[in-house]
């Protein structure tokens, strides 16, 4: 039977909203030990993902067109909406795990938010995520049971 991405997908999710400053949702990657927030709006729909890259990139950008001698030349101006990725590659829980993670490769991302549904009012509706590290996880859980048994 084949795996499916509920399986592996992590349910509790941080999320951070799309106007959130930068400088805040670093905290929270930080504070959490993630390199990946979903961006959710005030109903809770998925609008984009941020990862540390993105936030790397803003602030080194922003760095650079910014005087670094001004009073206030702090990231706290740029915010989430900002950086993020909008309308990410989205998966459902039923999707298989080969799919996910041909979508993973053939995209070169690390992770995908899973939605509740690909289309009509569930289509956004955040209910995990699922990375790269979860995929590793489930295949290390396979190859040790098969070493427990062979």
């Amino acid at each position: 039977m084949p795996h499916t991405v509920s399986e592996v997908m992590t349910r509790s999710v941080i999320v951070v909203d799309p106007l959130a400053p930068l400088e805040e949702a670093r905290a929270l990657m930080e504070e959490h030990g993630v390199r990946r927030l979903p961006v959710v709006d005030e109903e809770g729909e998925l609008v984009g993902i941020l990862s540390w890259g993105d936030v790397r990139e803003a602030t080194s950008a922003q760095a650079a067109a910014t005087n670094p001698l001004a009073p206030d030349a702090e990231e706290q101006w740029l915010t989430v909406w900002e950086a993020m990725t909008r309308d990410p590659i989205v998966v459902t829980p039923q999707t298989s795990l080969a799919d996910a993670v041909e979508l993973m490769l053939t995209h070169k991302i690390g992770c995908l938010p899973v939605v509740q549904g690909l289309r009509g009012p569930e289509r956004r509706r955040l209910v995990g995520i699922v990375t790269e590290t979860d995929i590793f996880r489930q295949i290390l859980r396979e190859w040790r049971a098969q070493e427990r048994e062979g």
